[in-house]
Order: C-alpha cells, then sequence, then structure tokens
C-alpha cells in the first residue's frame, strides 16, 4: 500500500474563469505591491523635461510591474495551471520580525545587543534551529557586524547600550 497522497480533484475558491490559479493570484499580488508603490511615490517629484526627479524611477518601475502583473493574471485565466500552494508562513513572519526588532532595538541597546538579538529572533522562524549552533554564530556574526561597521567602513554606531556607557 503506497503512502503517497491520492491525485483526486482539487477544490479550489477560484472562480470557474480562472485556469490557473497560482498564476492569477500571483499577478493580482505583484499588481498590489505596484498600486501601492505608485501611491508611495505620488508625492515625489516626477520628471521635467529631460531632467529626472526622485519619483520617475519608483513610478516608471511601479507601471513596469502593474504591466507584468497584469500579464502573469492574464495568463491565469487564458492558460491551465497548477492550484494554489500551500504557503509557509513561519520563516517570512519571524524574518519581518527580526527586521522590526533590530529598527527598534538598535539605538536604545546598541549594535552588539541588537545584532544579537535580531538574529535569535530570526532563527525562529524554522522548527529546525539548532540552539547551541545557533548561539555560537549569533556570537561570530554580531561580532563580524561590530567590527566592520565602525572600523572596517567607519560609520558612527553606537556598540553598547548608553546605560552601559555612561
Amino acid at each position: 500500500m503506497s503512502d503517497a497522497p491520492s491525485q483526486g480533484p482539487v477544490k479550489s475558491i477560484m472562480p470557474k474563469w480562472v485556469r490557473g490559479p497560482q498564476d492569477f493570484v500571483g499577478g493580482i499580488a505583484l499588481m498590489a505591491i505596484a498600486l501601492f508603490a505608485l501611491w508611495a511615490s505620488s508625492d515625489l517629484q516626477g520628471m521635467h523635461g529631460f531632467s529626472f526627479g526622485a519619483g520617475t524611477a519608483p513610478r516608471m518601475f511601479a507601471v513596469l510591474l502593474l504591466g507584468l502583473g497584469a500579464a502573469i493574471a492574464l495568463v491565469g485565466i487564458l492558460i491551465e495551471g497548477v492550484h494554489l500552494a500551500t504557503y509557509a508562513w513561519r520563516g517570512p513572519l519571524f524574518v519581518s520580525l527580526s527586521i522590526l526588532c533590530f529598527a527598534v532595538t538598535i539605538r536604545p541597546l546598541g549594535l552588539v545587543l541588537a545584532a544579537f538579538l535580531t538574529f535569535m529572533v530570526s532563527a525562529l522562524g524554522t522548527h529546525e534551529t539548532r540552539w547551541k549552533e545557533t548561539i555560537i554564530v549569533g556570537v561570530c556574526l554580531t561580532a563580524f557586524c561590530s567590527f566592520l561597521f565602525p572600523y572596517g567602513l567607519g560609520l558612527p554606531m553606537q556598540l553598547w547600550p548608553r546605560f552601559l556607557i555612561q
């Protein structure tokens, strides 16, 4: 007896006219990102004659992304394609949380603690994390960043929390 899942009919929440749901949803997602970029760059100066303004490149790329998203969504409507695949949210969620963690902790805690804490939060993105190795790698990467940014690149970064320095 085989343990492989059966290849029975796949139940979809998509309308019947969508033949490739994964392409269709991907195209809609790209168009949403493009519309957000157009909205976010709406207050930037555009092109004046032959000189580019600050908003010219973001708008050009957003329009290109909008067209690409529309083409991909159209492929999802016209051509038979794969159904929506399941998506693992844990990895992207904890990587996004680690970026927010770094942004919130870099000023009050300094580079050393913020970088280590950020690495530990991102390590929660998988259930396969081996904590002993993760802590060793986190210490090594934190030490590397602590020398690279202030000394190697000459960036004026606070390494330790303010309350430890004073």
